[in-house]
C-alpha cells in the first residue's frame, strides 16, 4: 500500500498543479509549496533546536494556538517551524508571532519528508486534530524524534478503522501520544491496538476562555446597540440570511438590534442581501460617515471583528449548518455567555450537540421553527439568559486540555 500510496501522492500534486491554472486558491497553495524549501534553507541554521507545528488549516489553527504559545513562552531559545496545507490557513497567519517560519506544508512524498527532516530535524512535532500524512510522520519516527496528536477527534467510518487503511493507521502509531477531544476517539484508537491515549477535551475551550481575558471592547458596536436587545449573526452564508431576511422583514422592531457578519464578504452578495432588506440597514464601511445608532441592521463587510462582537450578542446565530458548507465556531459566542441557534446539518460537530443537550443550544430545520425560537429567546429574558449561562458555564467545565498537554511533555 506504500507504493501505492506514493505513486497517488505524485500524481495528486501533477493535479493540484493542472488545476491552479483555474483556481486562485489552489494556485496559492501550489505557488507557496514551490517556495518552502528556500524558506526554510533561509531562516535555519544546522545548529538550530526546532519544534515543528502542523495545523491544516486556520480552524486547526486556532485550536491548537493555547498549545502553540505555551510551548513558544517554554522554548525561549528554539527555532519554530509553522506549516499549513491549505491558504485559508497560510495566508491569514503566515505573519504568526508563534514562529519564526511559516510555510506551506510541500506535498507527502518520501523525498520531502526527507529534505524536510534533515532541514527542520525538529525534536517536538505537534500536530492538531488531523491532517495526518504518512511519509512525514514515518521519518520523524525513523529519526527518533517525538511527536504528538492534540485535539484528535476519530469516527469509526474513517480509513484508520478500516481493513484497507494499514498504511494511515501505522501513521497514528508514530505518534509517541495522542490527545483526544472524547472518550468515543480513545475507544477507537484502542479497536486497532493504540494505547498512548489521553481524553484531554478540546484545545478550542482553553482558545476561547482566553478571550475573556483580553479587551473586547468595539466603541461602534456600542454605539450601534444603544443598550437595546442584540442577535449577532456570526459566519452566515445564503440559507442563513434568507432566514434573517423573512424574519426582520416580518417582526419589525425599533427596539432590537442586528449585526450580520457574513462568511463571504463580496459587494455583489451583500448588495443583494441588503437590497432586499426593509428596514434601516448600514455597512460597517460606512459607520465612521453616518450615526450609526439609527440603523436597525449593520452588515460587517470584513473580517477579524467577529470574535469581539460576540462579546455583545444577547442572542447568536451562527451560520454554516443550514446549508452543507460546516457549521463555523460555536464555542466563540458560547464564552460570551448568549443562547444559540444553529440549522440542522452539525453531525461532525460534537461540541454542538454537547451544547445543545446542556440546555443553551438550538437546532432549526426550517423557518418556522427558527422564528419560533428566535420570538422566545427575544420575548422571554429569563430563558435568554438562563439559556446564555448554561454555554458560558459547559465552556468553563470543558476547559483544562492544555494543562494535560504540558503536564504530559512536562513543561
Amino acid at each position: 500500500m506504500q507504493f501505492i500510496y506514493n505513486i497517488g501522492i505524485r500524481f495528486t500534486g501533477f493535479i493540484l498543479k493542472i488545476i491552479a491554472f483555474f483556481n486562485t486558491k489552489i494556485k496559492l497553495g501550489v505557488q507557496g509549496r514551490q517556495q518552502s524549501f528556500q524558506l526554510l534553507q533561509q531562516s535555519l541554521k544546522p545548529t538550530d533546536q526546532t519544534l515543528w507545528f502542523h495545523c491544516a488549516s486556520l480552524g486547526e489553527y486556532e485550536q491548537g494556538l493555547p498549545v502553540f504559545e505555551k510551548l513558544r513562552a517554554h522554548y525561549k531559545t528554539y527555532k519554530i517551524i509553522l506549516s499549513f496545507f491549505s491558504p485559508s490557513g497560510y495566508e491569514i497567519r503566515k505573519n504568526s508571532p508563534i514562529a519564526d517560519v511559516v510555510i506551506y506544508l510541500p506535498i507527502d512524498t518520501k523525498t520531502n519528508a526527507d529534505r524536510f527532516m534533515k532541514l527542520v530535524n525538529p525534536e517536538l512535532s505537534v500536530f492538531v486534530k488531523y491532517d495526518i500524512w504518512p511519509n512525514y510522520l514515518n521519518t520523524i519516527k525513523q529519526n527518533k524524534r517525538k511527536a504528538i496528536l492534540i485535539s484528535a477527534a476519530f469516527r469509526s467510518n474513517q480509513i484508520y478503522f478500516k481493513s484497507y487503511g494499514a498504511l494511515f493507521k501505522k501513521a497514528l502509531f508514530t505518534f509517541e501520544h495522542i490527545f483526544t477531544q472524547n472518550k468515543e476517539s480513545k475507544i477507537l484508537l484502542e479497536s486497532i491496538g493504540y494505547r498512548d491515549a489521553t481524553v484531554s477535551g478540546d484545545t478550542r475551550f482553553d482558545r476561547v476562555s482566553n478571550q475573556l481575558k483580553v479587551n473586547n471592547t468595539l466603541d461602534f458596536i456600542e454605539r450601534f446597540k444603544n443598550n437595546k436587545l442584540c442577535v449577532v449573526v456570526g459566519s452566515s452564508w445564503p440559507e442563513d440570511e434568507a432566514l434573517f431576511l423573512n424574519f426582520i422583514n416580518n417582526n419589525k422592531a425599533s427596539d432590537i438590534k442586528f449585526i450580520i457578519a457574513p462568511h463571504n464578504i463580496k459587494p455583489t452578495q451583500i448588495k443583494s442581501f441588503i437590497s432586499k432588506l426593509n428596514v434601516p440597514v448600514i455597512l460597517y464601511s460606512e459607520k465612521d460617515a453616518k450615526q450609526i445608532e439609527k440603523y436597525d441592521v449593520i452588515v460587517i463587510d470584513t473580517i477579524g471583528l467577529l470574535t469581539k462582537i460576540y462579546n455583545y450578542a444577547d442572542i447568536a446565530y451562527v451560520g454554516g449548518a443550514m446549508g452543507n458548507t460546516g457549521l463555523h465556531n460555536t464555542l466563540e459566542p458560547a464564552v460570551f455567555g448568549a443562547p444559540i441557534i444553529i440549522g440542522p446539518h452539525h453531525k461532525k460537530f460534537p461540541e454542538a450537540q454537547a451544547f445543545i443537550d446542556n440546555g443553551g443550544m438550538f437546532s432549526i430545520t426550517d423557518q418556522k421553527q427558527f422564528d419560533n425560537t428566535l420570538k422566545k429567546l427575544i420575548l422571554d429574558s429569563d430563558y435568554r439568559k438562563i439559556s446564555g449561562s448554561k454555554n458560558l458555564e459547559f465552556v468553563k467545565k470543558q476547559s483544562g486540555a492544555v494543562i494535560q498537554i504540558l503536564d504530559y511533555l512536562r513543561i
